[in-house]
């Protein structure tokens, strides 16, 4: 699978066991129709530094986006690295704004 039009991406600074700092940059693709789905789903590509690119599907555009950067930072928490974005948790790649 390839990425194609990146239309996002983001550098996180990560510190290895060392001490030894280090920085990942995830890059996420536009997304597209799933070429494989009979039924309109779509797929949106995502990448975590030289990893092999890999995508997240929903029923539409959106949520093919939302579940793709949802997949990215279920990945980087799993990895065990020590990794932070501007101090902020689940390195700013969770959307949920308070609502009043």
């Amino acid at each position: 699978m390839d990425l194609g039009v990146v239309v996002a991406e983001r550098q996180i600074e990560g510190k290895a066991p060392d001490g030894s700092s280090f920085e990942v940059v995830i890059r996420f693709g536009a997304p597209r129709p799933d070429p494989l789905s009979d039924n309109g789903d779509w797929e949106c590509p995502h990448q975590i530094g030289d990893d092999e690119v890999a995508a997240a599907y929903g029923v539409d555009s959106l949520q093919a986006l939302l579940l793709s950067v949802y997949a990215v930072r279920i990945k980087l928490a799993e990895s065990g690295a020590t990794l932070d974005w501007l101090g902020m948790p689940e390195l700013g790649l969770t959307v949920a704004p308070a609502l009043s």
